[in-house]
Parts: structure tokens; sequence; C-alpha cells
């Protein structure tokens, strides 16, 4: 049972936490953007650049893995100093980071990158450890999941605009002379070490409810003697490792003569529209699955939320209509792709896995506008999968929840190791015939939503949404 020792509006709070999820997006995205860049300034090859994401999500695993101990034989870290108190430090520790990308241009070091992006890493581990359960806890509990649903759109929100404006400050405005240089690193992530160090200093000088729980961890690993969720840790271990390695690629794939041979500036609007497909799905997903509107009112909301969100996508990037046409075409397979799965979210989870398959499979073996749109369609069928795993995964832990909960999270060291395993393969067999590494994911995300179907049934998943 938790408590609160402060009571009124949660309205500010829940603006400070909402905007915490978009700067964690935003800057997870600038990794995509940081790849290309580092790549040329460094000379590296494919397997090499991808310690980027190595190492970024490897401190997820590192800093969940550190955290479930002390835990384990301390009690909950989060529990004893309050939520407040981790967001700061979180916030502390991700502005650290930021900040180190100014010697790492200074010394043009690509270990020094390397390390500024683990800390970094640490920061957003600490962030998402307190800030998810504490969204669930402002508010009525009937409304936890409209909440956390709120804040991951903003989270997408995040992921859509960085290659924008990232990729506008790193190849274009900070660049010298149009040449590629550490130095245009410096000030964007300055930048961003104040606006963590603003968000901070915002967050201290707030009255936050301060949350406890009374309830005393058990010294044992019960959760694992659930079938759904040891196949929900893979699960979410090759989600997020297939769409980051899609992510990480894409510009650089983009560029390829044999595909469309498009500059950095262009491709990262491309990479904005793969991302922002994701936002455009979770929206979606979050009326698809809600059980409260009814079917007709359903079709209506989920038609116009996705004109409107195109709309705000179209007025971002720096594309004109009729090169974003075939993404309206997508969108409408993507809306198609929720009725067919009737708000169950296993049965739409191994549906949305099939054509992820099948976009893929047309990205290695076609060229051109066919294959850079099917590999930008996968990112509108993404969009429920961490929702829809981590549900299900949970789904009647009853009092290991919490333990099955950190156990996914840990899992987030997909994004770490698949995209390093992409590099490798595109080393050897070129960037084009390594996305069959996400065909690999996407096939046993299809096998567990099956399992789920079959073992859980449809079940009623809250949508609980955490964001990576």
């Amino acid at each position: 049972m938790h408590q609160t020792k402060e009571h009124g509006s949660y309205s500010m709070p829940f603006i400070v936490i909402t905007t915490l999820f978009f700067m964690w997006g935003f800057l997870t995205c600038m990794n995509d953007v940081l790849i290309p860049h580092l790549k040329v300034l460094f000379e590296l090859n494919y397997l090499q650049s991808m310690l980027v994401q190595f190492v970024f999500f490897g401190a997820y695993f590192i800093g969940s893995v550190a955290y479930f101990v002390v835990s384990y034989f301390k009690g909950d870290p989060i529990n004893k100093i309050g939520y407040k108190n981790g967001l700061l430090l979180g916030l502390v520790v991700a502005s650290i980071g930021c900040f180190l990308f100014f010697p790492a241009a200074r010394y043009a070091s690509y270990g020094l990158f390397l390390g500024a992006l683990f800390i970094l890493g640490l920061g957003f581990t600490l962030l998402q450890i307190a800030a998810n359960p504490y969204v669930s806890l402002l508010g009525k509990p009937e409304g936890a999941s409209s909440r956390l649903n709120l804040s991951q759109a903003f989270n997408s929100l995040g992921t859509t605009i960085a290659p924008i404006i990232g990729g506008f400050l790193i190849f274009e405005f900070f660049a010298v002379n149009g040449e590629i240089t550490a130095e245009a690193t410096e000030i964007p992530y300055v930048i961003f070490t104040g606006v963590f160090l603003l968000l901070a200093a915002l967050l201290y000088k707030i009255r936050l409810p301060d949350f406890r729980s009374e309830e005393t961890s058990e010294k044992s690993l019960g959760a694992l003697k659930f079938p759904q969720l040891k196949l929900g840790i893979f699960a979410i271990f090759f989600y997020v490792g297939g769409e980051v390695c899609i992510g990480s690629f894409i510009i650089n794939f983009l560029e390829h003569k044999d595909i469309m041979g498009l500059s950095e500036s262009v491709s990262k609007n491309y990479l904005a529209l793969y991302w922002g497909g994701a936002m455009i799905g979770r929206f979606l997903g979050a009326i698809s699955l809600n059980h409260h509107i009814a079917g007709s009112k359903k079709v209506l909301f989920m038609v116009g939320t996705a004109i409107a969100v195109f709309l705000l996508i179209f007025a971002i990037v720096d594309l004109s209509f009729d090169q974003m046409s075939v993404f309206l075409i997508l969108i409408g397979i993507n809306l198609i792709g929720f009725f067919i799965g009737k708000a169950a979210p296993a049965r739409t989870l191994s549906f949305f896995a099939m054509i992820c398959i099948a976009l893929i499979l047309l990205t290695i073996f076609s060229t051109g506008v066919t294959a850079m749109w099917a590999i930008i369609g996968v990112g509108l069928f993404n969009s429920i999968m961490w929702s829809n795993i981590f549900t299900l995964s949970i789904h009647g832990l009853g009092k290991y929840t919490s333990q099955g909960s950190s156990l996914l999270v840990m899992a987030i060291l997909g994004g770490a190791l698949l995209p390093l395993i992409q590099g490798a393969a595109a080393d050897a067999v070129g960037i084009q015939k390594s996305f069959f590494i996400p065909v690999i994911s996407y096939l046993y995300i299809a096998f567990f939503g099956f399992f789920c179907s079959a073992r859980l049934g449809d079940v009623k998943a809250a949508n609980v949404a955490g964001g990576h």
C-alpha cells in the first residue's frame, strides 16, 4: 500500500515528469544521429560504430542489475530515499553524461564519447526506475494507464523530433564548412546539460507527493516460476534490440547508392518518420485497447487521431506531401491491423510482429523507394510492442509483479547486443542483408504473442507503458 504525505493538485508534478519522458526519448534517439556522424569522423566500420548503442543500452542493463541486487539484499532504494530524490539523482547523472561530450569533442576521442554515453545511460536508468511507477501514483488508480500512455506519447514525440533538431545541429548548423567535426557535438550536448540541470532545479523547488510502500520484499526469484514472464524477458530483449537495430542503421541504409543515395541531412527526416510512426501507433493503441469506448466511436477516434498526428509530423519534418504520401498508406495498413487485432493484446502483438517480418524481408530483397518505405513502416507496427509485451509478461504475477518488472527492464540489454551483432553482419555481408537480424527478433515476438494468446487468452491488458 502506498501512502502520500502531500495532497492537492498533481498537475505540476505530472508536467515535470512527462518532460523527463520527452527528454530521455529525445536523447535516446540522438544516438541514431550520432552513429553516422561518429562513423565518418573516426573512420569506423559498422561494428565499431554500433558500440554507441552497446555502451548506452549496456548501461541500462548494468544499472538495472545493480539496482535489483541492492533491492534484493537491502530493500528498494527508491522507497528509502523517495521518488523525488531518485529523480534528482538520475537528472544529475544524466547531466554529467551530457557534459562529458565537451571533453570528448575537444580531444576527439571515441573512447570518451562512449564513456559519456555510458554515464548518460546510467542516468536514464535511474529516471526510468523512478519515473514510470511515480506517474502511475500521481492520481487515481483507475487513471494510471491513461497517465502512463500520455507520458509515453511525449517520449515518442522526443524520438520523432530528435533526428530533425539533432541532425540539423550536428550535420548542418555546427558543421564547419559542411565538414563533419568532433566539435559539432560540443554545444548541443552542453545545451542538453543545461536543460537537465534546469529540470533538476525545477524539480527540487516544487513540492512533490511523497509515496512510500509498506510492503517488504522477499528474498526469492518467485517471479521466474511464471512461464509468461520467462518468455517475456526474451521478448523485451528482442523487441528493444530489433527496434534499435533499425533506427541505428536507417541513415546509413538510405545513404547507400543501391537504395536511395540520400545525404545525412535528408535521411534524418525519414528517420523521424520511423520514430513518428511509433508515436502514431501508440496513440492508436491506447484508443484500440480502451474497452470503455464504443466500437463506432473508437473507429472515428482512431482515424481522427491518425490524421492529426500525421499532420503534426508533417509540420516537423522537412519533406513535401508527395514525399510522405506512401506514409499515409502505411498508416492505413496500421489501422487495419488494429481492427484485425480486435483489442486483444496477444493477438495484436503476434499480428504486428508478422507484418514487421514481411516489411523487413521486403527491405532485404528490394531496392529504392520500396526498400526505404518498407523499413520505415516497421516503426508503425513497433508501437504497441513494449506495452503489450510488458503487460502480458506480468499478468497474474501478484506479489511478484515488481520483481518481474525489474527483470523485464534488464532485458533492455537487447538494445546493446543486437545492434552490435547487426554491425558485424553489415561488415561481413553488407548493410541490406544485415537486416536479417531484426527478422529473428520479430519471429520470436510473434511466437510470444501466439503463446500468450493460447496460455492467457485475450487478456484485457491495462496497456502499461514504459519507454526505453
